[in-house]
């Protein structure tokens, strides 16, 4: 059961249904945060901002593995890319939750920290750009917090990410 299991991760992490799913997910989350930003008015934090490019990052990485799924080696770098894309949005994420329910204290300015030769909040500042202090995330749906949201979103991520990216590393069955 366990092999067969395998097997099925295996022909998953070469499929374009499966980095074509992280794209589209990452693409509605970016899309979602700037609908959230720019038509409904919620500003972004610098925790929110700082999970747009983990989640940019997550876009370029399933477009990337999306273009190499065939070569053997390029998708198993593609997959241990998306699970430290994974890793640095759970991370993000739950620096988001921590800091919206209390559990987490920490200063949350308004620079985001990258060097001078990566403005990107220069660059696109009508997505990047930190607009107010960190403290709460918008409400979604039935109680449900942007940054719960994001919480399980990332989590799920690291956790499938991690199961398809150790299948990849497995010599392929015919």
């Amino acid at each position: 059961m366990v092999t067969k299991l395998f097997k099925q991760l295996k022909n998953i992490s070469h499929s374009r249904w499966y980095w074509g799913l992280a794209l589209a997910a990452g693409i509605t989350l970016l899309g979602v945060a700037l609908i959230y930003q720019h038509v409904l008015g919620e500003r972004p934090c610098l925790l929110c901002i700082q999970i747009r490019l983990w989640v940019s990052l997550l876009v370029l990485v399933s477009f990337a593995g999306l273009l190499v799924r065939q070569n053997n080696v390029m998708n198993s770098i593609a997959h241990v890319s998306l699970v430290l894309v994974a890793v640095g949005l759970v991370e993000r994420c739950y620096q988001l939750l921590g800091t919206e329910r209390g559990f987490v204290f920490g200063d949350c300015g308004f620079e985001l920290g990258l060097p001078d030769w990566f403005a990107i909040d220069q660059w696109l500042p009508s997505v990047y750009y930190v607009e107010t202090s960190c403290g709460y995330t918008p409400e979604l749906v039935f109680g449900i917090t942007m940054a719960e949201a994001l919480m399980l979103f990332s989590v799920c991520l690291l956790l499938v990410s991690v199961f398809v990216s150790l299948a990849s590393f497995l010599k392929r069955s015919e």
